[in-house]
């Protein structure tokens, strides 16, 4: 079989973004870029690589999320490694990244909590002009996926095992940033089973009401931002409200920013503003 007739066969058995998806897995199967693809869509395929792609494809079948997959996801135009101990980086994220750079100035220090495979922290640091950026999370697994991903994207940070709900991070920053786990305890269950079944469940579990993060980490933000310094969050669609409120309480001030779809997104507040 040729590479154009085998894509049009799996592209028919993935979905509504099949022949993007095919396209993946082949080139992930094969070891093909998307030039090669386009240049050799009408040459044979070898057996092996029928077979590997085609477990692949069986795979995502199953509801298997695409990035975990192939082992990689695109942010901020960057390529991230994700696995079982990150969640894979979401576009909608984007929006905090881009809200922080708004605010952070040349060679700013930033604090990355729960950074997951790093993508947040990481492309602050390859986009503020030598920022100081430290990626913390209690997830051994997720801060050796986040080191080899800022390694990859040729950047420098500092890797610190941290349990946010228990310790407090040293040190002074001119920005804390953190998308947190944020979902209801209850929830998690309702979820689709690509995310249920497949993403940590520490990285999507907020506490009964969501909020357990929030309050954790606005209780000590404070204390470890500079004068002047910027908290920033990533919300849930429906938490503008209360998470709002947690912030305002303590900073006496809080934003809330909506993400390209029209849902609140990001909160920021500023220490002494």
């Amino acid at each position: 079989m040729v590479i154009r007739e085998l894509l049009r066969e799996l592209s028919a058995c993935c979905g509504e973004n099949g022949e993007f998806e095919a396209r993946e897995l082949f080139m992930h199967a094969s070891g093909m870029t998307m030039t090669e693809v386009v240049l050799n869509r009408g040459s044979e395929v070898d057996a092996e690589t029928e077979d590997r792609v085609r477990q692949l494809v069986k795979r995502r079948i199953s509801g298997e999320p695409l990035q975990y997959i192939t082992g990689t996801a695109e942010f901020m135009g960057l390529e991230f490694m994700v696995n079982q101990y990150t969640l894979i980086p979401r576009q909608d994220t984007e929006t905090l990244v881009e809200k922080v750079m708004e605010y952070a100035a040349e060679g700013a220090k930033i604090l990355d909590i729960g950074t997951g495979s790093g993508c947040i922290g990481i492309s602050l640091a390859k986009y503020v002009r030598n920022a100081e950026v430290t990626l913390s999370d209690i997830s051994v697994g997720a801060l050796d996926t986040a080191k080899k991903n800022a390694e990859n994207n040729g950047v420098s940070v500092n890797c610190v095992r941290l349990d946010i709900l228990r310790e407090i991070p040293e040190g002074k920053f001119d920005i804390v940033v953190s998308n947190p786990p944020y979902i209801e305890t209850e929830i998690i269950k309702e979820l689709d089973a690509n995310v249920r079944d497949y993403e940590p469940l520490s990285a999507l579990d907020g506490g009964a009401d969501g909020l357990l993060f929030y309050r954790r980490i606005t209780d000590i933000a404070p204390g470890i931002l500079k004068d002047g310094g910027m908290l920033a969050y990533e919300i849930g669609y429906n938490q503008g409200e209360a998470a709002g409120k947690i912030v305002r309480k303590v900073f006496g001030n809080a934003q809330v920013i909506k993400d390209l779809c029209g849902n609140d997104r990001v909160i920021i507040a500023k220490k002494n503003g």
